[in-house]
């Protein structure tokens, strides 16, 4: 990518947020928020938050 094509990429990308109402971002932020992965999948994989929830349920019962 050219030096120019990056800088009107990153300036359509700025006037488009700028244009957006502060609650929509607000919104859209929050969203993003509550779609996020749990910490352990994020960070570890599948595998200990598989392990978690089996210790998880075994100390319920």
């Amino acid at each position: 990518m050219k030096t120019n094509d990056y800088v009107k990429y990153m300036t359509q990308t700025f006037v488009k947020f700028i244009d957006q109402p502060r609650e929509e971002r607000m919104r859209q932020r929050q969203e993003r928020r509550e779609n996020k992965a749990a910490f352990w999948f994020r960070w570890f994989g599948i595998m200990p938050y598989i392990l978690y929830s089996e210790v998880k349920k075994r100390k319920r019962s």
